[in-house]
């Protein structure tokens, strides 16, 4: 999600629209307002401890922070368009839609009733509140035709009120390079298989999946390593780990699996050059920005046949997508891709199709969104 805003927010920037992005203050030592780039800024707004704070803390400092935001617009004037990325920023939008009279844009990155669907849901409440956004949103985002039937399907919204956004890569960092190189930069063997796993470390983006299959790809003599990149996040997230390190010791993979700290974004990049394969084994998933991104980079991927996914990566000609959460599966995929015909075949067509995906597309079709949702009457709840 901050990748998207802050890409999306550049590329609207370039285009001569002026964005300002609100954030939760969670430092004293931060800057009121940051001047990203001419034409973008990032406001820090007062609203709970100046610290960092759990996802469960967030709630209850949404009416103080859009209470904040409400003061600010009436002495500065109000937007032209409120663009709420995420369930609590669409509660604070909602309300400032209708305090302020202008129309409110959603990207939800996740939905509580698809989670509940294919994983296991969280929040009732949450559920409902989405519901209430959706039904009172000018335009919900999505980011491919999938994850705009699960607006209709779970939320049962008008689909006149849908608008697909995929979502872009920055392509002067994720584009292909020279495996060697980019392994002797990040300090790793440049023989044998590297496998990727890049995400949050949590129960719903399957990590146990991946290293499971790297657990199978060495019992078959497979000469292969995992790089694990993210950390814990969410209520299970610490759980997840420790049961990540016990898997590794109880299957005698410890010199096989780097876990690596979450990396800032352009340095993943580098990663997905040094890797083979790209594995993303999530339960649910509504676009894949990881997958995309490592298709840039030349890297083949195999991926759940969730979501977004299912859009992003074209069987036997840029990876393989998996219905099935088998190890012994999965681990016949990887093998397939590392053929070496097969693996320059499926990294030549990955970069050729992410190439069709670009911040400056996003933001040209959210610009001309706005502009016609100047034109249109309000929808009420």
């Amino acid at each position: 999600m901050n990748v998207y805003v802050r890409e999306l927010s550049s590329a609207l920037a370039r285009l001569g629209h002026e964005v300002d992005v609100y954030t939760r203050r969670d430092s004293p030592y931060l800057e009121d307002v940051v001047h990203v780039e001419p034409g973008f800024r990032v406001h820090h707004v007062a609203a709970g401890p100046e610290r960092g704070l759990d996802r469960d803390e967030l709630p209850q400092y949404v009416a103080s922070y859009t209470d904040e935001l409400e003061r600010h617009f009436r002495d500065v004037g109000a937007p032209d368009v409120i663009h709420a990325n995420y369930w609590l920023s669409g509660l604070a939008g909602h309300r400032l839609k209708h305090e302020l009279g202008v129309p409110l844009v959603v990207t939800f990155h996740t939905l509580e009733r698809v989670k509940a669907h294919t994983f296991r849901g969280e929040s009732d409440d949450r559920a409902f509140q989405e519901s209430a956004i959706v039904a009172c949103a000018d335009a919900v985002l999505a980011s491919c035709e999938v994850e705009a039937e699960q607006f209709v399907d779970f939320y049962n919204a008008d689909p006149e009120r849908v608008t697909i956004v995929p979502l872009g890569v920055e392509h002067a960092f994720f584009a292909p390079g020279y495996r060697p190189q980019a392994r002797r930069a990040l300090g790793l063997a440049e023989s044998g298989a590297l496998l990727l796993f890049v995400g949050r470390l949590q129960a719903l983006k399957g990590v146990d999946l991946a290293l499971e299959t790297l657990i199978e790809l060495r019992c078959r003599g497979v000469d292969a390593r995992l790089a694990i990149i993210g950390g814990p996040s969410g209520p299970d997230g610490r759980n997840t780990l420790e049961a990540l390190h016990e898997r590794v010791a109880e299957a005698g993979v410890i010199n096989d699996v780097l876990f690596v700290a979450p990396q800032g974004h352009q340095l993943l990049s580098t990663w997905m050059r040094a890797s083979d394969v790209t594995l993303v084994p999530s339960l649910a998933e509504s676009f894949g920005l990881v997958a995309l991104e490592s298709a840039a980079c030349g890297t083949p991927v195999v991926a759940s046949d969730v979501g977004g996914l299912s859009t992003l990566v074209i069987p036997g000609q840029t990876g393989y997508l998996v219905s099935e959460r088998s190890p012994a599966i999965w681990a016949d995929l990887v093998q397939r891709t590392l053929l070496a015909e097969n693996a320059l075949a499926l990294s030549n067509e990955a970069v050729i199709v992410a190439q069709r995906y670009t911040w400056r597309g996003a933001g040209e079709i959210l610009g001309e969104l706005v502009t016609t949702l100047s034109r249109r009457r309000l929808v009420r709840c």
